[in-house]
Parts: structure tokens; sequence; C-alpha cells
């Protein structure tokens, strides 16, 4: 293989590869000396300041420019992104239930253009917690007896009722909360 095929695999210069080949032994490079960053003088007052609660890198930014940094924002928040704890989402718990047993209601609420006129609509929907078959039904009010009628016509349409009825604080059901947010 010629110099100049080795130099275009390698993607470095002729002339190096020359060298590189000429030599007795290969090359030995001293390593370097870290450098100091911009950031180095500040890290323990940014941990300092993250262990207190302060996350946002913006205000830690403000902070340090105060004492002196000149370096950018990036730079810190490269620094501080594996110092944040990680957020845990929160595991949905699946509610199983026998069938028969269960079905769930709530009013889904929104709006809708009526010749230019923006008019609300709610959606009452009920939900058989073991098949997850779903009735909607779209009514002008929530009123108790809009509620009564939209129940009768879900229980028609799935052709019975379950045993048990969970509500999502409907205000046509439920008649407030306690102190601790219990109905």
């Amino acid at each position: 293989m010629s110099m100049t095929q080795i130099a275009d695999e390698l993607g470095r210069d002729r002339k190096t590869i020359r060298k590189w080949l000429q030599a007795d032994e290969p090359g030995v490079y001293p390593k370097r000396k870290p450098t100091a960053g911009k950031l180095d003088a500040y890290k323990g007052y940014i941990r300092h300041r993250m262990a207190e609660g302060c996350l946002n890198a913006r205000v830690i930014l403000d902070e340090i420019r105060e004492k002196g940094y000149t370096g950018s924002s990036t730079i810190l928040r490269i620094f501080m992104q594996p110092l944040r704890p990680s957020i845990q989402s929160k595991a949905t718990e699946r509610f199983e239930t026998a069938p028969g047993e269960q079905a769930q209601m709530d009013w889904g609420h929104f709006k809708v253009d009526d010749d230019g006129k923006l008019k609300r609509l709610y959606a009452f929907v009920m939900v058989l917690g073991f098949s997850r078959v779903m009735d909607v039904e779209f009514t002008e009010d929530e009123r108790l007896d809009t509620l009564m009628g939209c129940h009768t016509r879900a229980f028609e349409y799935f052709g019975g009722m379950t045993r048990n009825y969970l509500y999502d604080n409907m205000k046509t059901v439920v008649n407030g909360q306690d102190e601790n947010g219990e109905t």
C-alpha cells in the first residue's frame, strides 16, 4: 500500500504518514496538563446551591456571574444535568374489575363554533371497568335530570347495569370535600 493510499485511508497528510513510517519508534506524546475550565472555581458553589434545591440554571448562572464567572450557560447546563435528581414518573396502577362489577363516569366539556358563536358542549362518558367499552353522549348542560337521562341511555346501550359506579368529582353527584379532600 502506498503512502498516498494510507494517507487517504487514515485521513492524514501524506507527509505525516512518511514521518510515521520513517520513525524508529512509535510517536510518544507527552500528556497534556489539564487546564482549569472557566466553571471549575464555581463547581462547589453550584453543588451547594443544587443541594439547597435550586435547580434552575438561569438563576445559578446569574449568581455565579455576580461572582465573576465569564463562561456560557451551556457549560453550566452540561455540568448541572447529571447532578439533577432524576424525575420518577408515577407508575400507572391498573385497577382491574370483574365483568359487571364497575363503571366509571365523568363529564368532559369543550367549546364548539355554532354559527360564529362559541357554544359550550358537554360529553357524558361512561366506561365499563372490565372491558373498557365506552358510551359517550353529548349534551348542552350538566344538570341532574340530564345526568339521569344519560345514565338510562348508557344502561340501555350496555344492555344492563354494573354493581358499582365511580364518579370523578362530578358537581351533579358530589356535594363537596372536607379539609382532607374526601367527598
